[in-house]
């Protein structure tokens, strides 16, 4: 909570202020490394780039990233009330239940990957009283954005932070590696307002089907999208407004998990489309915190591609998926891990005693 002389726009934009850029000389002497380890140079490609990349952040040419976590962030939507969902509300619940139990896809891809599954309630709109599920509530769902504003500045703001200290605890804890995921039933209309706004692009093109939404329901979608910014004159709001206009709990407390990694000196993979649309607004919050993310798959959803090309970001991983809950995360820490093995295992052709190449 804030001092009586502290907002929590005060508190994130000290957050913001002391992330630094990532260490290119530290990228330069991980090159110089991968490029003497007994392998024709480069052989192991986008591989080799992922390592480098770790490298730089981590500052160091023995890269690890053995301990993972998946920072899951649960909110619900009041824009449901527009039938942007095929699914009732009370599914984001019950999947954080499930989630809990064990018995979703997120729990065996992350297992797959070693990596453990935290979750949050950052705006779920029934109390959750379930062991494992760490209650950061900043309100019992969004406002419905056709009608205003999804959050105050104030409560965004809170939720940013919830995300930050989500993924300092983690740091401390000794997690190398953070991953983003989320739960939310008509968060990927949230997504696609805010991919469109921080893409310039018209909302019909980053609109999804979502949890499975017919023809008829996308375009709905895109019309509910532009109801709610000429309703929060969207063009006149900096980066929180934007955020806070036509966000959700769970997207602005991911969008802290990144700046809070960036903090830290700790790499994050962003998951899909809604986990990008968080990248985003991370990103245009704190431009330092961009270098830190690793993109890990790309999405079926539309706006994802829109979104990687806002971000500069390539994908480890292309399998046509569009779950969430950080199940493209979970992968593609698995690749990261690896590149990371590679670059510290391996060792040097003047180490191993093997002629290398003229």
């Amino acid at each position: 909570m804030p001092s009586d002389a502290t907002t929590f726009q005060d508190q994130l934009v000290a957050v913001i202020e002391s992330v630094q850029p990532t260490s290119e000389a530290a990228e330069k002497t991980a090159w110089e490394r991968l490029d003497q380890l007994t392998k024709p140079p480069r052989s192991l490609g986008r591989l080799e780039e992922i390592a480098a990349r770790v490298a730089r952040i981590q500052q160091t040419d023995h890269p690890s990233v053995e301990r993972k976590a998946i920072l899951l962030m649960a909110g619900d939507h009041g824009v449901v009330a527009e039938g942007v969902s095929p699914f009732p509300q009370d599914v984001t619940w019950q999947m954080v239940a499930n989630f809990v139990s064990g018995g979703a896809a997120i729990n065996q891809l992350a297992a797959s990957v070693g990596a453990e599954v935290r979750i949050y309630d950052v705006g779920i709109v029934r109390d959750v009283d379930l062991p494992g599920v760490e209650v950061r509530k900043v309100g019992y769902g969004t406002g419905n954005m056709v009608h205003g504003p999804a959050m105050s500045r104030e409560d965004c703001a809170k939720a940013v932070l919830v995300g930050v200290e989500a993924a300092r605890e983690a740091a401390q804890e000794g997690v190398t590696l953070l991953g983003t995921g989320e739960m939310g039933i008509g968060n990927s209309t949230a997504a696609a307002a805010l991919a469109a706004v921080f893409t310039n692009s018209d909302p019909v093109v980053v609109v999804g089907r979502g949890t499975g939404l017919d023809d008829a329901g996308v375009v709905r979608k895109a019309g509910v999208i532009r109801a709610a910014f000429e309703q929060n004159n969207i063009a006149e709001l900096d980066v929180l407004g934007v955020l806070a206009a036509v966000g959700g709990f769970e997207i602005a407390a991911l969008a802290g998990v990144v700046i809070g990694a960036a903090e830290e000196g700790v790499c994050v993979v962003s998951d899909g489309f809604i986990s990008g649309a968080a990248t985003l607004a991370a990103v245009a919050l704190c431009p330092n915190a961009r270098d830190y993310v690793f993109p890990s798959h790309l999405s079926v959803e539309p706006g994802h591609r829109v979104v990687l090309d806002a971000l500069g970001f390539e994908p480890v991983l292309e399998l046509d998926m569009r779950l969430g809950e950080g199940t493209g995360a979970a992968l593609a820490m698995g690749i990261i891990d690896a590149a990371c093995r590679m670059m510290s295992g391996m060792v040097t052709f003047a180490e191993a005693g093997v002629s290398g190449a003229e």
